[in-house]
């Protein structure tokens, strides 16, 4: 059955890739893997340019060398929304006497892949341009449009879970079927430390 994938690329990456070895994701091996018997004619990847921090200036630099290996993928597309990133003083939870009540942090944003993905899962489902939709996620907001997606066009969605330490209860409920995403799986779906496209070679970031 025709499938197409839309993957929420935040709610992946703080719930199944940060901080691991397996940064370097091929994100069509893992739904090949993780869907077996599916025949994935789309994946689509919302996510949305990170900024530099004080910390990490080099951020925006790997994540346009990821964004050119996911590009070499067949069928594949990158849903761009917007990342905010900025200074702003927040109260603390239990000041001490006497102490500064607020201290400043770094807050971060993003915005737009949510609405995005929504938008697309809808439009490709009324345009009948697959037969099964997964959506990779664990973000409640995205309950509507799946219900939407069963109850009106009765299109079978199945929700591939990031978050191997908890999972929403909403989603879980309303989607035709789960699958959780594991390290071995993670593991098994890295891309190459080389790989080639139009413009030539490039390679994996040293350091993440």
């Amino acid at each position: 059955m025709r499938t197409h994938i839309y993957i929420d690329g935040f709610n992946l990456y703080y719930g199944a890739v940060r901080n691991t070895p397996y940064r370097w994701l091929n994100l069509r091996r893992m739904c090949e893997l993780l869907l077996p018997e599916c025949s994935i004619t789309r994946i689509k990847y919302f996510t949305a340019r990170v900024s530099a921090r004080k910390d990490d200036p080099d951020k925006p630099t790997r994540q346009q060398i990821y964004l050119r290996a996911l590009r070499t993928l067949p069928d594949f597309d990158i849903i761009l929304g917007t990342f905010l990133s900025h200074d702003v003083l927040m109260p603390l939870a239990e000041p001490r006497p006497g102490e500064p009540r607020f201290v400043k942090v770094i807050k971060t944003e993003e915005k737009g892949s949510d609405v995005n993905l929504a938008a697309h899962l809808l439009n490709d489902c009324y345009k009948k341009e697959f037969d099964v939709a997964v959506v990779v996620t664990n973000d409640s907001d995205l309950l509507e449009p799946i219900k939407i997606v069963r109850a009106e066009f009765h299109c079978p969605t199945g929700i591939i879970n990031p978050h191997v330490r908890k999972s929403s209860r909403e989603l879980m409920r309303y989607a035709s079927f789960v699958r959780q995403i594991r390290k071995g799986v993670l593991a098994a779906s890295q891309f190459p430390n080389t790989l080639r496209d139009a413009k030539g070679t490039f390679h994996k970031p040293r350091t993440w």
